[in-house]
């Protein structure tokens, strides 16, 4: 499943844990089920959330989506 991602691509992940909402970011390292994503964009409400995980999580390969 890991090689349908590539580092930097731009995905949409799914919201989860202290995020209330979808959000997108950047791919910058992929595990075997998962990768980290630099987040990019996402309601403000989650802006508190965002900044203590500094704007990055580990997120499933299952719960993201390339952007074109």
């Amino acid at each position: 499943m890991s090689n349908e991602f590539k580092i930097g691509e731009k995905v949409k992940c799914k919201k989860f844990g202290a995020l209330n909402h979808d959000f997108t970011g950047n791919i910058e390292k992929i595990y075997e089920n998962s990768a980290l994503v630099s987040i990019q964009e996402h309601e403000k409400e989650d802006e508190v959330a965002v900044n203590d995980f500094h704007k990055r999580v580990i997120v499933r390969l299952t719960n993201m989506k390339k952007i074109s």
